[in-house]
């Protein structure tokens, strides 16, 4: 299976901090990769550095075969590799309609045909036209993480970082957001890398995981792994026990 993304020995540190701590991953083309552990251990800086907006000062990065350094990226990884973040109206200009915010993407990189494209994007993460001139504050919030779906997607991307794309929705929305997610996935062959801090989400979501702690991988399995309990850390059994949505069936 083809590589869609790496990291090696990835280093980020704050004022002498590690918050990454040689970081390797690999994730397979079409393959949903989950992040998870505490608060803190590193699983979202991971995805800032991957996008270019965390200060990587030693390791590799790679997405699509191009090897990336520093915090610079390409025109072109910006439209293979899009990220959707976890508050959905921290993420969309509040002054902006959704036509807008749909729009601005595809200027940026001379993608033409915008009208075609934004009604597909928006049917496809299930609103349609009659959203295009609504303002942010005039949805709900699983609406507007739709948008934000939407916003990623428009691009045609190869790569999603999705960083805890639904924990700020109500349970009921939650569900919904993620089955679009796989829907898409599907349907458009992408490759994820999801950050969660609910095991049931990345049984759900994806094939397999890292677990980190510290700043560190401490081991990557199977997403089935969690339910047959085979894994070596003990720190991914504290997780399992602490995760009040995972759920065995």
């Amino acid at each position: 299976m083809k590589t869609a993304l790496s990291a090696k020995d990835l280093c980020v540190v704050y004022d002498d901090f590690y918050a990454l701590d040689h970081v390797a991953i690999e994730v397979s083309e079409g393959e949903s990769f989950g992040l998870v552990g505490e608060s803190g251990s590193g699983k979202s800086t991971l995805l800032r550095a991957i996008a270019g907006l965390a200060p990587v000062v030693d390791g590799t990065i790679t997405v699509a075969g191009e090897t990336l350094s520093g915090a610079g990226r390409s025109k072109s990884f910006y439209r293979n590799v899009q990220m959707v973040f976890q508050d959905p109206y921290g993420s969309l200009h509040p002054r902006q309609t959704i036509d807008r915010l749909l729009l601005e993407p595809l200027a940026i990189h001379g993608i033409a045909d915008s009208e075609t494209k934004i009604t597909r994007a928006l049917d496809e993460v299930g609103l349609g036209n009659g959203f295009r001139f609504r303002y942010p504050h005039q949805l709900s919030g699983g609406q507007r993480q739709r948008v934000a779906i939407a916003r990623a997607l428009i691009v045609e991307p190869q790569v999603l970082l999705l960083d805890e794309p639904t924990s700020a929705l109500d349970a009921s929305v939650q569900a919904e957001v993620l089955n679009l997610l796989e829907q898409v996935r599907r349907d458009r062959k992408l490759t994820f890398l999801m950050v969660s801090h609910d095991l049931g989400v990345v049984h759900h979501m994806c094939e397999r995981l890292a677990v980190m702690r510290g700043g560190k991988v401490v081991e990557t399995i199977a997403a089935e792994a969690l339910v047959k309990r085979e894994f070596s850390a003990d720190y991914t059994r504290q997780l399992l026990v602490a995760s009040e949505g995972f759920r065995r069936s």
